[in-house]
């Protein structure tokens, strides 16, 4: 497997990753924001969107290589 390829298989996992920390500083922002530190729940709510934008920049990227590469469909035989 090249280098490449191997990117096409961790970018989505890498976006899946962040996607499930990004639900969770959500909730922990509400958790922040309930317990009255608007401060910080306003700044784990950032984190949250630059997260998302990141995410973004990181499928723009797969995109330009040509999009995931499932593991099951790549042959071994060589």
């Amino acid at each position: 497997m090249t280098d490449i390829e191997k990117l096409r298989v961790l970018l989505p996992h890498w976006i899946e990753h962040n996607q499930e920390h990004g639900a969770e500083f959500v909730r922990w922002a509400e958790t922040a924001a309930s317990a009255g530190h608007q401060g910080a729940a306003e700044m784990i709510r950032r984190a949250t969107r630059e997260m998302e934008q990141a995410n973004a920049t990181l499928q723009a990227a797969l995109d330009k290589l040509g999009g995931p590469l499932s593991l099951e469909a790549h042959d071994h035989t060589h």
